[in-house]
């Protein structure tokens, strides 16, 4: 049905105006007499006014003639009726045909625009999510080199204990072997003391032989005892020495278990980055796809335009009396 705004009336004035000028009337014509509203609108009126125009096709001609000519007019305007029905027929077929096809090509064109801009609205849907696994991807790869950092840190303050653990361990060795050479340079002294009170005894008298014994097996004791005491301190120093080696293996394992899951951390973060590449890549390609949906639109915009084009300017059939 035609919308309102250009009447059945304005139509059929211009047709009328293009009558007295002896053109046939088409929707193109009449548009450009009137210079306003659609050829949808004008051509719903125009078939309106052939169709009223073919009911009146069959109304005699005016009876103030004569017989003769009467019955002459008659004939001719039955033989202009039927040569203009006949052509009139194959232009309206023709007509409708290329109106058809016109049409048809819209709904063709509206239908790709339709799937285009469907198809680039799912494009726009998932390039925000992709933008979106972007930032997240973003937001754990600054986690990951934050915690990174956390363990590099760490790790030098475990070189840093280390290196002061194996200060003191060469400090206890260093002490250790400085109290080893005092105690034999003690005994050495206290063997030559009871050697030399040993030969002094020996020269005063022979007589105090028992005595010297004696004093020799103080002596011994003393040794005896001073070695206890130094074995003891020594068993003591081991001991403490074997648990410091304990410690610092400790260290270690735990050094070597930190450095694995730092070595671990460094191949997640590599894997990130490359999957960040990836993503990165992706985006590119949807990005591009996006572009040629944006061209194929544009495209089938302009077949639309020309389809409409070529509706306006389908020629409709010259009108016949």
């Amino acid at each position: 049905m035609a919308r309102t705004g250009v009447q059945y009336e304005d139509v059929q004035r211009a047709i009328d105006t293009l009558l007295q000028r002896g053109e046939a009337p088409s929707v193109q014509k009449v548009r450009e007499i009137l210079g306003t509203g659609s050829f949808t609108t004008i051509s719903d009126h125009l078939r309106e006014w052939r169709v009223r125009r073919e009911q009146n096709r069959d109304a005699p001609p005016p009876q103030a003639l004569p017989d003769t000519l009467q019955a002459l007019a008659q004939e001719l305007w039955t033989k202009a009726q039927e040569a203009a029905t006949e052509g009139l027929v194959h232009y309206r077929e023709e007509a409708d045909r290329r109106v058809d096809e016109a049409r048809e090509e819209a709904s063709v064109a509206t239908r790709q625009a339709e799937d285009a801009k469907q198809r680039e609205n799912a494009i726009a849907e998932h390039l925000a999510q992709v933008q979106a696994r972007l930032e997240e991807r973003g937001a754990q790869l600054a986690r990951a080199e934050a915690e990174r950092d956390a363990l590099v840190a760490q790790e030098r303050q475990w070189q840093e204990r280390i290196d002061k653990l194996k200060e003191q361990l060469h400090q206890l060795q260093e002490r250790n072997e400085g109290l080893t050479a005092n105690h034999q340079n003690a005994l050495r002294a206290l063997e030559e003391q009871h050697q030399q009170q040993l030969d002094q005894e020996e020269q005063r008298h022979e007589a105090a032989e028992s005595r010297l014994m004696a004093l020799l097996d103080a002596a011994r004791q003393e040794r005896q005892a001073t070695e206890k005491q130094y074995s003891r301190r020594e068993v003591q120093w081991e001991k403490r020495v074997s648990e410091r080696d304990e410690e610092l293996q400790t260290l270690r394992q735990r050094l070597n278990e930190e450095e694995r899951q730092r070595q671990e951390q460094a191949r997640e973060l590599q894997q990130r980055q490359d999957r960040l590449k990836d993503l990165q890549r992706e985006q590119a390609k949807l990005e591009d796809m996006l572009t040629e949906k944006a061209r194929m639109a544009e495209r089938l915009s302009e077949q639309l335009a020309q389809a409409e084009a070529r509706l306006a300017k389908v020629p409709l059939p010259p009108f016949v009396y």
